[in-house]
């Protein structure tokens, strides 16, 4: 679902940051419980109750409670952008879906169109990882090991007087692997879910109802394993850093 995509974007993009600044002590507790119920209540929470419970003719009706629940996602995705100071390119792709969810849902279109969608962000953000692997600027590091958490330039240094260089590309490229299977599974569990639980016509209360049972099952169905495949890639390299440099992690993250 839009949703799902938008909040495993989001987390990707700028919770795993988070989490990585928290173990190095950067920030405080109370800032990573608020961005993570903040993301959870905008993207899940406030969008399936809309859904859910307001799409009735009595209250919003399909059309408009679909309008109200996408608002939230997108006015906190914007918020964010804001609030970083910088474009999250994450948080740029899971605005779009939402608006592209919207369209295809006030259009009413079939549910095939969200299916496909929903399976290609993901899909062709896993390629995207698979194909910068053979460059010099692999999108794994900028997912879980960009430069506001790692010392680049000391960790490079480390690796260039040990001549290890060789080896740790060899296990970023390993990790790039276990990284593009979350996001092929994240496409592979859209599209599963969008064809099991979309079944009515589009435009009807059931349809929009259908979306925020969706919305709902997206997380503990999408979001809870892909993230499991990405701490694991997270982990890898850490402890790939430490085997290689014979140094702590502490030593290369930024404090």
């Amino acid at each position: 679902m839009a949703l799902g995509t938008l909040v495993s974007l989001r987390i990707i993009g700028h919770n795993i940051r988070r989490f990585l600044k928290d173990m190095s002590a950067v920030q405080e507790p109370t800032q990573k419980n608020q961005g993570f119920f903040g993301n959870l209540a905008f993207n899940i929470v406030i969008p399936v109750v809309l859904m859910s419970y307001a799409s009735s003719e009595d209250y919003l009706g399909p059309a408009w409670s679909i309008v109200a629940a996408l608002s939230f996602p997108i006015g906190y995705g914007l918020w964010d952008l804001k609030e970083s100071g910088k474009v999250n390119g994450f948080s740029v792709l899971g605005i779009i879906s939402v608006l592209l969810t919207g369209g295809f849902s006030l259009l009413k279109l079939p549910a095939e169109y969200i299916a496909i969608k929903e399976a290609a962000i993901p899909g062709i953000i896993g390629i995207a990882v698979l194909v910068t692997q053979y460059s010099n600027k692999p999108l794994v590091k900028m997912l879980i090991l960009n430069d506001q958490i790692i010392n680049w330039p000391h960790l490079n240094q480390v690796l260039d007087a040990k001549g290890k260089q060789p080896e740790f590309k060899k296990k970023v490229a390993v990790s790039s692997y276990i990284v593009a299977s979350s996001f092929f599974l994240s496409s592979a569990l859209n599209y599963i879910l969008a064809k099991m639980i979309l079944v009515s016509e589009p435009g009807t209360t059931a349809y929009t109802e259908e979306l925020g049972r969706m919305t709902a099952l997206s997380y503990p169905v999408i979001v809870i394993p892909s993230m499991i495949l990405l701490i694991a890639a997270l982990w890898y390299l850490f402890a790939q850093i430490k085997k290689i440099t014979g140094e702590e992690l502490d030593n290369f993250i930024n404090q």
